[in-house]
């Protein structure tokens, strides 16, 4: 079994533009990711952000909003709300 880890030489680089797609990833990178995306947001000092996690059955976005509610750097959050509905999630940094 060949598991993929953040670090590795085939990993993605994403841009950091405040919009992170959980679509592309496997919901067992996520506990990592979200909290290397606030990361890598905060040090371009972009402070609301957007989670897209889908609809789906609800597992993966609460395993965001639980992600989000232990993390420091979390101000709030709360569902996009407009077209995105239940499938994305929004939230403001501590600055």
């Amino acid at each position: 079994m060949n598991d993929r880890s953040l670090d590795s030489e085939d990993s993605i680089h994403l841009p950091i533009d405040g919009v992170l797609d959980l679509h592309t990833f496997k919901p067992s990178d996520v506990g990592t990711l979200i909290d290397e995306f606030i990361l890598a947001c905060l040090e371009k000092e972009i402070y609301h952000i957007k989670i897209i996690h889908g609809k789906g059955t609800g597992a993966l976005r609460k395993s965001v909003h639980h992600l989000l509610e232990r993390n420091e750097n979390v101000e709030n959050f709360s569902l996009a709300g407009g077209r995105s509905g239940w499938g994305a999630t929004v939230a403001r940094l501590i600055e």
